[in-house]
């Protein structure tokens, strides 16, 4: 009866290894140089299973920013990434069949932000100022430079942007006046602000209603591999319905999946606290309101028609690009074939 029992542990053990091994891995690049609260729908998606059970896993590639993304995403080292929209639009990916099938951030992410006792009021104001990006291939850069010409400053001449980092090393160089401005990002704001230097955001309404983030895949990828391309958005759809259902649940899931996001030596509720405050300051971008549509991922052609224009007006994209070259709504009915109602009851029912 042992050996019955011993031969049926081993075939198990042999069937889970099978199983692991079947799994194939989908890589995502991710903009930034560290994975942040902002990951939360994905670690959500992999801890719940959700990739699991379309036969794949999801690893996370974190690079230098958006138009790094695109760049990879464009020659090939990547499948897919979770860029912003405007370096795409600046950029020849667009020529190479570069296109968004998923907007993560219905609303803009990015805007301009000062210490909260500067002098700037304005954009106009930042005449002669250093602004400060996450990185040189972030989004960010690109905005900064749309949102001076549009206050009538010379975004090549009239400011100079350098390279912050993130997080608390942003703020550091803020707080020691290595820079005058920030073009960071919703999450980082937060972040810089969890480190000690708060910030007053200054009037970025002329972006907030545009679309940002979202999955880029080469038009071959959506082609060849569409039950990949609409299993990996959905379960980022899914991942976020349910960390706006529950966000603390979402960051304790975050922290089990990659654990690299709680900082060295860090107790783990400050951790908490802190990745809570970030993902307040996401989750109104990710909400459907933010961009009046009515289904996750969807891309409403005319924000993105009028951001384009937005950019191209302003230097930061050569022509006024039509929305179709560069965003689809293809995948999206089938994207859409979950219940949110239960997941968000599934987040709120979560225990540790």
């Amino acid at each position: 009866m042992r050996r019955w029992l011993f031969a049926l542990a081993a075939v198990a053990v042999c069937l889970d290894a099978r199983a692991a091994r079947a799994q194939s891995v989908v890589l995502v690049g991710w903009c930034a140089r560290n994975i942040s609260a902002a990951a939360a729908p994905i670690a959500v998606a992999t801890k719940m299973g959700w990739f699991r059970e379309a036969g794949f896993q999801v690893e996370l590639d974190p690079l230098g920013g958006s138009a790094a993304c695109i760049e990879a995403v464009a020659n090939g080292s990547l499948p897919y990434a979770l860029a912003s929209i405007e370096p795409l639009a600046a950029t020849g990916a667009r020529d190479a069949g570069v296109r968004n099938f998923y907007t993560a951030y219905q609303g803009n992410i990015y805007g301009l932000a000062v210490p909260a006792d500067s002098p700037i009021r304005s954009a106009a104001d930042l005449r002669g100022k250093r602004i400060g990006v996450t990185s040189m291939t972030s989004g960010g850069v690109l905005v900064a430079r749309a949102l001076a010409a549009n206050a009538g400053l010379d975004p090549q001449r009239d400011i100079t942007l350098i390279d912050v980092g993130e997080g608390a090393h942003a703020a550091a160089l803020t707080a020691h006046e290595a820079v005058d401005a920030l073009s960071l990002y919703d999450v980082q704001y937060a972040m810089v602000e969890a480190a000690g230097v708060p910030l007053r955001m200054l009037d970025n309404s002329a972006i907030a209603h545009f679309p940002s983030n979202g999955l880029l895949a080469m038009d071959y990828t959506l082609s060849a591999r569409r039950a990949e391309s609409v299993a990996l958005a959905r379960g980022y759809a899914m991942g976020t319905v349910f960390t706006i259902a529950n966000p603390e649940a979402a960051v304790r899931i975050l922290h089990e999946v990659w654990p690299q996001t709680v900082p060295n030596g860090m107790n783990e509720e400050i951790a908490v606290r802190e990745d809570l405050r970030a993902l307040g300051a996401r989750i109104p971008n990710w909400r459907l309101e933010a961009g009046g549509v009515t289904r996750w991922g969807e891309s409403s052609i005319a924000n993105y028609d009028a951001y384009l224009a937005f950019l191209a007006r302003n230097g930061a994209a050569a022509t006024a690009l039509p929305a179709a070259d560069i965003v689809t709504n293809d995948l999206i009915p089938d994207i859409n074939r979950f219940d949110a109602q239960a997941v968000a009851a599934q987040a709120k029912a979560w225990r540790p």
